[in-house]
């Protein structure tokens, strides 16, 4: 099933719907489906036709989603650009995948001039919220295009978006995820449009980003109308959600506790909100325990996934996260808030240990995964496809265990696994215990190299405002609750946490920073 058609179907069910609401601009579904058909018209018209690149530098906008469903119907291949992306990984990544047309919004002018001489594919640049001297204009690519259907003939198994990895380490990849990728997903684990049933999504996360196409594709097959929000600011999403009544928002652990975090927090009426969904980044217990408590009513979800596995492969469904019962059954679910839920029916997902072997209840071992949904592989990357494809397996990178209830919780990544004298430590385990400390705000921990023990163990903290600890009192604090070996061997303060545009703490900054070895203590 080709993309385009998660559009077709909604706007013949709920045509008169309002399909995205955006800085005062409100397109319906039709009008949505007519303005798609435009452009894909006018992508046919710049050269673009089977498997041509058509890539976008831009915030959230309505433009960016027009843009998604016109490239599938134009049967190309979508590329959105990470907008915080500086200029010369903005040229790798342009050359990398060599579109031939280049969508580029008003602030990203400047910097797309600079390295123009260095996009060699690039045949049309254009302009999207003005006109730009010797460019083309999208408003004027749309009047001069015909509004006739445009009918794809690419679909299922067929390339439809690059995808780049954050590129933490290295370039980024770009990642190759077929129609299939999304649509069955979104028929596996999304209701359809219905004209009795009205929603509306607020949309935060980045549409560079797995997490913003999928809540796109959600919503428009869902028939559920998405409020665009350009960038994330705490107080533009309280005011959005409070304005249109918003019933659903996607957020990354970051995002929910700065909301919460603001002075203006309980100022606003955000009870239209049914259903938050979470992930991008480990959320931790003491920011979802509070949030549970400050949206009474609200139903929240935990959604786990990657870029290669075109999003969510395992979810903590609503019912885990009300927190009743015996307090037996309370302990019960205050630890599984820490896990990612079990597998979605449309993949497979097991722990293997390094030797491949499926491991035992309790036992780390890596998250693989497989099914018709995840990635075709790493464009251009046939090394890194075979190392992370095996037997028919994607391998994923992160380090989890199973309860014996089949939840599966995170350990961290493997290269971020702590080997200390020959026992592993998960950073996320001492991380969690770290934050339940009424001091801490936040915490990340670290392995630094150590001639003796081969690592020792060593936490970043950010206090919260006015609270004072001594490194001491945190090390003993953790020796009380985790295995001896597991507790830090030293703490640093800091004033905030490295992290990327999507909450995930970078470690790697972390180990440039902070990885000279432990002082023993006279």
């Amino acid at each position: 099933m080709n993309v385009a058609e998660l559009l077709t179907i909604s706007s013949s069910v709920v045509p008169e719907r309002e399909a995205l609401v955006f800085e005062g601009k409100r397109i319906a579904f039709e009008r949505l489906a007519e303005r798609s058909n435009r452009l894909a018209k006018a992508f046919q018209g710049l050269g673009v036709g089977m498997g041509h690149r058509v890539a976008v530098i831009q915030v959230n906008c309505g433009e960016h989603v027009e843009a998604c469903f016109a490239t599938a119907k134009a049967d190309g291949v979508y590329v959105p650009l990470n907008f915080r992306a500086k200029a010369d990984e903005l040229a790798f990544m342009i050359n990398d995948s060599e579109p031939s047309v280049l969508l580029v919004g008003k602030r990203y002018v400047d910097v797309v001039r600079s390295i123009r001489p260095q996009l060699k594919s690039v045949k049309h640049l254009v302009a999207l919220e003005e006109p730009v001297k010797g460019w083309v204009f999208y408003d004027e690519l749309l009047e001069k295009s015909g509004a006739e259907e445009v009918f794809p003939s690419r679909g299922d198994e067929d390339l439809f978006m690059l995808m780049f990895t954050a590129g933490t380490t290295g370039s980024p990849k770009g990642v190759m995820l077929t129609h299939n990728s999304f649509t069955s997903y979104i028929l596996a684990n999304v209701e359809p449009a219905d004209p009795t049933i009205e929603e509306k999504n607020i949309l935060t996360v980045p549409l560079y980003h797995i997490a913003g196409i999928q809540a796109v594709m959600a919503a428009i097959y869902g028939g559920r109308t998405l409020i665009v929000q350009r960038q994330f600011e705490a107080e533009d999403w309280m005011k959005l959600v409070q304005e249109e009544r918003a019933n659903r928002a996607m957020m990354v652990p970051t995002m929910l506790k700065q909301i919460m975090d603001h002075p203006s927090f309980h100022q606003y009426d955000l009870s239209s909100l049914q259903v938050i969904t979470y992930g991008a980044a480990p959320m931790p217990l003491e920011v979802i325990k509070r949030a549970i408590k400050e949206f009474p009513g609200t139903r929240f979800i935990n959604a786990f996934g990657q870029t290669e596995t075109a999003s969510t492969i395992t979810m903590l469904p609503s019912e885990d996260h009300l927190l009743e019962g015996s307090p037996e059954e309370v302990e019960r679910k205050l630890k599984r808030l820490t896990s990612i839920g079990k597998p979605l029916p449309d993949v497979e997902v097991k722990i293997v240990t390094e030797e491949g072997k499926e491991a035992a209840v309790g036992e780390v071992g890596e998250i693989v995964a497989k099914g018709l949904r995840l990635m075709k592989g790493y464009w251009k990357r046939e090394e890194a496809t075979r190392e992370t494809f095996r037997d028919g397996w994607l391998y994923t990178g992160d380090l989890g265990y199973t309860d014996e209830d089949g939840y599966i919780f995170l350990s961290g990544r493997a290269k971020d696994f702590i080997k200390r004298g020959g026992e592993m430590i998960s950073p996320e385990e001492v991380e969690q215990v770290l934050m339940s400390h009424p001091a801490v705000d936040e915490a990340a921990v670290i392995g630094v190299p150590d001639v003796d023990w081969g690592e020792r163990v060593r936490a970043i903290v950010v206090l919260k405002s006015g609270q004072m600890v001594r490194e001491e009192e945190l090390i003993e604090y953790c020796r009380q609750r985790l295995a001896s070996f597991k507790k830090p061997e030293s703490v640093v303060f800091a004033e905030e946490l490295p992290r990327n545009p999507m909450g995930k703490v970078l470690k790697r900054v972390l180990r440039e920073q902070y990885g000279q070895p432990v002082q023993s203590k006279a």
